[in-house]
């Protein structure tokens, strides 16, 4: 039997050092500063009067682009100045750019820029910069800044492009929406915790519909919802998320959201850490850990605290490994919330049985060799071997079996199953830590199965699985040991 433990909270990881500090800066109205006027310096001069400043440009012979973007600017005004800079040009500048050949004109005019208090960016030289602009993914309102410190422009350019394909054109219509009806929203007297259900609601829509543009009736709807709460908006929530077997990438977009909207997180040991980086860094992360015949966290205090925490106001994500409605018991921490009150929400994930056989390449359901795919669980509640497993149903060679926490049972497990019809030949797989990097896979058959597992006394999550669909890691094995003899 395993020892209890308590609840603890863990303390987020310190930020890892920063080669930039992205920072947006707000330019409406203010003067912008700039000293040269070749192709790049009227690249700077649209993107500053893109931004809402009024540009000043010194150079004595400005290029045909600089004309050009001065002619027809983008948003504030750009006046070209057909002379040199001087230090006095900069006195009430909110931002300063130089575009020289030289590096000692660029040391120059930086020295002058300091000495004015003015942050300072010399095109192509960043040993004089005060910052750099990186490359921009324009959904405006919503702006997002992508820099490599200088290291490596054309993988900056890359991640953009990527980052282009992935958002909708239409968020900038959702974002743009959201800063009209902010004020709207502040003038309902709605509580806090009312306006912060409005915002998830709005999310959620954006999200589902980015190409639709939003209109003042998408605003009474939602203002609808959320008062049609009544007192519930006030009240916590406890949502289970799965956070699927391991590789973050395989978590759902609304177990995304869930993470992020959480104000507590109670994970188990088995949820990878690099899931919770997609935890919002204010959320409160507490570990109520549960090992199979290890220290354990004993469930009604989980309950508990579940509740407790719901009861105070709290949103809270029940993070557990794989999908929270298989071996997980869901069921007991459901009925407590009903029990209290607490509205409870459910998100799934991908079970570690999906997660594997998808690094595996193989299918669970296959015509030929498998009609039915059954999940088992290794142990029952007091951590012996469940004494009501269909025997029949685990030796049908057309069945694909998955057996969760397997490790303490399984000998007894394959024992009784072939003395109950189970062919002893029978393909099998161990796969530890499922989709992780260092995922562990080991193939038997099922009579060498005990003896392989316990050989090979993988760490972590374990999951054995069962079926004619792995005959082809079997062979695989096979192939590799004759080739090693």
């Amino acid at each position: 039997m395993s020892s209890a433990r308590r609840p603890s909270e863990v303390r987020p990881a310190r930020m890892e050092p920063l080669a930039r500090l992205p920072v947006f800066l707000a330019l409406e109205g203010k003067r912008a500063v700039i000293a040269g006027g070749n192709a790049a310096a009227a690249w700077k001069a649209e993107l500053l009067s893109a931004a809402g400043a009024n540009v000043d440009v010194f150079v004595e012979e400005p290029s045909d682009e600089m004309l050009l973007v001065a002619s027809d600017p983008p948003r504030g005004e750009i006046v070209i100045h057909r002379r040199g800079w001087t230090s006095t040009d900069l006195a009430d500048a909110a931002i300063v750019i130089g575009a020289f050949g030289d590096d000692g004109q660029a040391a120059e005019f930086a020295k002058a820029a300091r000495a004015a208090g003015v942050p300072v960016n010399t095109i192509d030289k960043p040993a004089f910069c005060d910052f750099s602009f990186g490359s921009i993914v324009n959904r405006s309102p919503l702006v997002i800044g992508i820099s490599t410190d200088g290291a490596a422009p054309v993988f900056a350019q890359a991640i953009r492009a990527k980052l282009e394909a992935l958002l909708p054109q239409g968020f900038a219509l959702w974002a743009k929406a959201a800063a009209r009806w902010r004020t709207m929203l502040k003038s309902t007297e709605l509580s806090f915790a009312a306006r912060r259900k409005f915002w998830q609601v709005f999310t959620a829509h954006a999200v589902a519909n980015p190409e639709r543009a939003p209109t003042d009736s998408d605003f009474l709807h939602f203002l609808a919802e959320v008062r049609g709460l009544g007192a519930a908006v006030e009240s916590g929530s406890v949502t289970l998320v799965g956070a699927g077997p391991g590789d973050p990438e395989l978590l759902t977009l609304r177990a995304v959201r869930a993470l992020q909207s959480a104000d507590v997180i109670l994970f188990d040991d088995l949820v990878s850490r690099d899931v919770l980086d997609f935890a919002r860094r204010e959320a409160k992360k507490m570990l109520v850990g549960k090992s199979g015949y290890g220290p354990s966290c004993k469930q009604d205090d989980i309950n508990a605290l579940m509740v407790n925490l719901a009861k105070s106001g709290k949103r809270v994500v029940r993070l557990k490994g794989g999908d929270p409605t298989i071996f997980a018991r869901a069921g007991e921490e459901i009925a407590a919330c009903r029990a209290a009150g607490i509205a409870v929400e459910i998100v799934p994930g991908i079970t570690a049985a999906q997660g594997a056989a998808s690094r595996l390449g193989v299918p669970l359901t296959e015509r030929d060799h498998a009609r039915r795919l059954q999940y088992v669980t290794g142990h029952a509640r007091n951590g012996a071997l469940p004494s009501d497993i269909d025997w029949t149903s685990l030796a049908d060679p057309a069945t694909t079996t998955a057996i969760y926490m397997p490790v303490r049972t399984l000998a007894a497990l394959v024992k009784k199953a072939i003395a109950q019809g189970l062919d002893p030949r029978t393909p099998a797989v161990v796969v530890a830590r499922a989709t992780r990097p260092d995922q562990q896979v080991i193939a038997a058959s099922a009579s060498e199965l005990p003896r392989t597992l316990a050989d090979a006394a993988p760490e972590g999550p374990v999951l054995v699985m069962l079926g004619q669909v792995f005959a082809g890691q079997l062979r695989q094995r096979a192939s590799a040991a004759a080739v090693q003899a």
